[in-house]
C-alpha cells in the first residue's frame, strides 16, 4: 500500500511539474506584450528584458527639447529587432509607449509579422481604421493594437496622389507588403 502511494505521489509530481508554463515565447506580440516587453515596461527594465541582446539609447543632447528618444534593441549579432518609443524623453521611469517590430521572428498569435501581405491582415483581424497620408497608408487594427504602414507605391495609381481619398480595404491589393509594423500602448 506504502509503495503504490509513493507512486501515485512521485507521478503527481512529475505531472505537476511538467504542467508549469514553459518560458514565454520571446517572439510573441501580443495587445499588451511583445514577448517580456509589456504595455507597463520602463525604460529602466529594459536591460533586464534584454540581457542577451543590446539596448541602444540615443541621447538628444539637449534636455530641453523634449523629443522622445528612439531605443534600439539589437542582437548581440548585430541584427535589429526592434525600435522602442518611451512616452517621455529622457526619463528612465517613463513607460513604453510604442514598438517598432523590425525582426520578422515576431508574429502575433495568428501569424502576422512584418512579411506578412495586406491580404494576411484583412483575412486575419478585422480592420479599425485605414488612414491616408502622404507616401503610406496606414491600416489599424484595434484587437492587438497594431498599426500596419504601407508604401503608397504598392498600390494602384489612381489612390496614390489624392490624400483626401477614403481608402477601402478592397481597393488595396492583397499582394500589397507592410512597410512598417507598430505596436502601440
Amino acid at each position: 500500500m506504502k509503495q503504490s502511494f509513493c507512486a501515485i505521489l512521485i507521478c503527481a509530481l512529475l505531472l505537476a511539474s511538467c504542467a508549469k508554463d514553459a518560458a514565454p515565447d520571446p517572439f510573441l506580440i501580443e495587445k499588451n506584450n511583445i514577448g517580456l516587453l509589456t504595455d507597463s515596461t520602463q525604460v529602466k527594465d529594459l536591460d533586464a528584458i534584454f540581457s542577451n541582446d543590446s539596448v541602444v539609447r540615443y541621447i538628444a543632447g539637449d534636455e530641453f527639447a523634449g523629443s522622445v528618444n528612439t531605443i534600439e534593441v539589437y542582437e548581440k549579432n548585430g541584427k535589429k529587432l526592434l525600435d522602442l518609443s518611451p512616452k517621455e524623453a529622457l526619463d528612465s521611469t517613463s513607460i513604453i509607449s510604442s514598438v517598432r517590430i523590425i525582426d520578422q521572428r515576431y508574429k502575433t498569435k495568428k501569424n502576422i509579422s512584418t512579411l506578412s501581405t495586406f491580404k494576411d491582415i484583412n483575412e486575419t483581424y478585422k480592420i479599425s481604421k485605414i488612414d491616408n497620408l502622404i507616401n503610406a497608408i496606414v491600416i489599424s487594427v484595434n484587437e492587438i493594437n497594431a498599426s500596419f504602414t504601407i508604401d503608397k507605391k504598392e498600390l494602384p495609381a489612381s489612390l496614390r496622389f489624392d490624400m483626401n481619398m477614403t481608402i477601402d480595404p478592397i481597393q488595396i491589393p492583397e499582394k500589397a507588403k507592410i512597410k512598417f509594423f507598430m505596436i502601440h500602448w
